[in-house]
């Protein structure tokens, strides 16, 4: 079979590998689509890796065979696969939260694609705890919301009890994670939606998608924030960037008892003077730095999709074009989230 692998640091090209067989307990998925991340750019560019390695950790197709002891699956079956494989029986685990496994104390919790062989390939093998039914998905459309629509859900999730209708929410990055955090946050809470990003074409899709409010990206942004508020500030904000600049940004629109969530990863400081506002954060300020999401967390982001209430914003590329496309995505012109076919 065609495999898009990890062969060196800075080295990627589509090799033959052979059909993996899933072992006990496992299942072998037929891929119909697999999303590609910015955290493909970072594994494409990191080094130490195993290689080789097969990318992809946003699959999504439907059950090719299965594998000793597997039951409630059938062949034919679509489903989408959850992106952090734990071990399964730490206290984290048992609660579902795969993306917190004790196994792997203050690293990643590895997963397809991200130490395991991934989706972008015409097969893969997954655990069968990790497969979620897709109910009627369309698997090409669905694959992005394994990694897209789980990691923005779990981190508004995590600070939804500040997110109230009186709240307002703060979106900086509306691309392939923020256009479906939007989406999210106007699914499941009913606070303002602010939507911020350097470009004007993502605002009029943010726009589209359910923001209340949009804001330029540029050196006026914190004081337009602020005039919406009031001056009070954004009781959340969702950093799907992660640069010095939005970190920035994000600090300087954060409301007294505000919780600031940093998602993206392109490697950012934020500024801690421990001194009294107005030097470094308000009173009361929150970071967290959320990874994922629980399982309970993508059977919920599934359902909203089935209910017709968030999609994700697909570009359909052929396998073959991996190379083109991880291009173009660290070039910014892909809009929302590209998924390779095989």
């Amino acid at each position: 079979m065609k495999a898009y692998q990890l062969l060196a640091p800075g080295r990627a090209d589509l090799t033959d590998v052979d059909v993996p067989s899933p072992g006990p307990g496992e299942v072998l998925l037929r891929v119909a689509g697999c999303g590609v991340c910015h955290s493909d750019l970072h594994l494409l560019h990191a080094s130490g890796l195993p290689y080789p390695m097969t990318l992809g950790h946003e699959p999504a197709g439907t059950v090719a065979e299965l594998g000793a002891g597997v039951h409630g699956w059938e062949v034919g079956q679509g489903a989408l696969a959850y992106i952090v494989w734990g071990c399964g029986m730490c206290r984290r685990c048992a609660e579902g939260a795969e993306n917190a496994c004790e196994r792997f104390p203050r690293g990643l919790v590895p997963g397809p694609g991200l130490g395991y062989p991934g989706a972008m390939a015409e097969y893969m093998v997954a655990p069968a705890r990790s497969l979620v039914p897709l109910g009627g998905l369309d698997p090409v459309e669905a694959a992005p919301l394994a990694d897209a629509g789980l990691t923005p859900y779990h981190a508004i999730d995590r600070c939804r009890a500040l997110l109230t209708p009186a709240a307002t929410a703060v979106v900086i990055g509306v691309g392939g994670l923020g256009h479906l955090a939007v989406q999210i946050l106007r699914a499941v809470t009913g606070s303002r939606i602010v939507a911020v990003d350097v470009d004007p074409a993502r605002l009029a899709a943010a726009e589209g998608f359910g923001a209340d409010e949009t804001v330029l990206s540029d050196e006026e942004a914190a004081g337009r924030v602020l005039e919406l508020t009031k001056g009070v500030g954004a009781d959340v904000v969702l950093d799907f960037v992660g640069s010095g600049p939005t970190l920035s940004l994000a600090a300087g629109v954060l409301s007294s008892y505000g919780c600031l969530t940093v998602v993206g990863l392109a490697g950012g400081t934020l500024a801690f003077p421990a001194a009294s506002p107005p030097q470094g954060l308000p009173w009361g300020a929150a970071v967290t730095k959320p990874y994922a999401g629980t399982r309970r967390d993508l059977h919920e982001v599934l359902a909203l999709a089935r209910q017709g209430r968030i999609r994700a914003r697909v570009q359909r590329w052929p396998l073959a074009a991996a190379t083109s496309v991880l291009a173009e995505l660290e070039a910014g012109t892909i809009e929302g989230r590209a998924v390779l076919t095989p």
